[in-house]
């Protein structure tokens, strides 16, 4: 018998002790372990629950249990997480998490302590909820392509907010207040839909691909509060849909690039149909081209589903070892503002020919209401533009500016 421990019964600590006792014996029959939650760490009490005696509020309870091998870090933050996962493993426990927030921060020194103590710190459940990503990208597709680019709709709640905006008319308010009222959005959104929750994802799976963990402070990350409902509309004229977008590639001089922001997505590309509060990932490798990952982005049954899994393939003895990363040392790390895209640009005004004297030539066009709205036809840099739009000066004013992926 496998015995578990699980650090924070929420929504996904509670639906993991239930997806490991419900599905016991199909996971047995797959790996031929019985897997068992032995004990669950919370700070609250749940006498109504059918796990109420294995409840515990002292860490050592779990640390200190020999019978105990694995791990599930389900508390989210950083503290006391982090000092619970490194008790742990030192303890000669393998962990498990889905919390990206630790990963993004910790993981170059999470990595090295696991491997110091022979044992696994996996965390399939950090990006993409019940999607399988992080795996297959790791052991299969980074094995033995040069992973060129990994774009992906990586947060539920602000491609539920775009949905909405785009489908039903929603302004931003309205849509936000629906997403808190059906659960996908907290209190305080502010990790949504500022980008910060995208910017940790992209982390993660810009360190897989490329073997260095670029910090978080140090990335780009703009999210849609500044996107409008004239903004969403453009792009379904002018033939795209606007997504939150996470990116990881190397510019042309080899240095890692990693950036969030809301984008325009070419309609027919695979990103642009992802609606609601579903994730997809998109990954490019120069032997195999493009991949992609699609499914469902958070909850507690697709999140428990990855924590399971990544326990099941410990217990079982088909764990990989996650390769070691290293930090992105500053020189490695690219500037988004110097690499050359395209833009959606709308100025506040009547005469297309003004906008084009300042923007050079347009490839889509829309009027509407005294602005002009366009996507350039030429590739250029975001410093590059945003000093023809300091060129432009009085001449109108430049109420949106959002990049075209591609």
């Amino acid at each position: 018998m496998i015995n578990v421990a699980i650090l924070g019964f929420g929504v996904v600590g509670s639906g993991t002790a239930a997806l490991i006792t419900e599905n016991a014996d199909v996971i047995k029959n797959k790996i031929g372990e019985e897997v068992y939650v032995k004990r669950i760490l919370d700070l609250r009490d749940f006498p109504d629950s059918p796990f109420a005696d294995r409840i515990t509020h002292d860490i050592n309870d779990i640390v200190a249990d020999p019978e105990i091998s694995i791990v599930c870090e389900l508390i989210g933050g950083l503290h006391p997480a982090y000092e619970f996962t490194v008790a742990a493993m030192n303890a000669g426990k393998s962990v498990v998490t889905s919390n990206k927030e630790i990963v993004a921060t910790f993981g170059v020194e999470l990595l090295e302590i696991a491997a110091r103590n022979g044992v696994h710190y996996m965390f399939e459940a950090a990006v993409g909820g019940g999607i399988p990503v992080l795996r297959p990208l790791a052991e299969d597709v980074a094995v033995v392509n040069a992973i060129e680019r990994v774009d992906g709709i990586l947060n539920g709640t602000t491609n539920y907010i775009l949905t909405q905006m785009k489908e039903n008319g929603a302004s931003f308010a309205d849509a936000l207040s629906g997403a808190q009222k059906n659960g996908y959005a907290e209190a305080d959104p502010s990790a949504d839909i500022e980008g910060k929750d995208t910017c940790r994802k992209i982390c993660i799976l810009g360190a897989i691909a490329f073997g260095k963990l670029v910090d978080v402070s140090s990335v780009s990350t703009v999210g849609i509060t500044g996107v409008t409902l004239s903004d969403i509309e453009n792009a379904e004229k002018m033939g795209y849909s606007v997504k939150l977008i996470g990116s990881a590639f190397k510019d042309a001089e080899g240095r890692i690039v990693e950036l969030v922001r809301p984008c325009f997505v070419p309609h027919g590309t695979p990103l642009a149909p992802v609606s609601d509060v579903f994730n997809g990932i998109s990954v490019r490798g120069n032997y195999v081209g493009d991949v992609m990952f699609y499914g469902r982005g958070a909850g507690s049954e697709p999140t428990a589903s990855a924590v399971a899994s990544d326990v099941a393939r410990i217990a079982g003895g088909a764990a990989v070892a996650v390769a070691p990363w290293t930090p992105a040392a500053d020189n490695e790390v690219g500037d988004p503002s110097a690499v050359p895209a395209l833009y959606y640009v709308c100025a506040d005004t009547d005469s297309v020919i003004d906008v084009e004297k300042h923007f050079g030539a347009i490839g889509k066009l829309v009027t509407d209401n005294g602005s002009v709205c366009i996507v350039l036809r030429e590739k250029v840099t975001l410093s590059e533009l945003k000093e023809k739009i300091a060129a432009a000066g009085s001449s109108f004013a430049v109420s949106s500016v959002i990049e075209v992926l591609g």
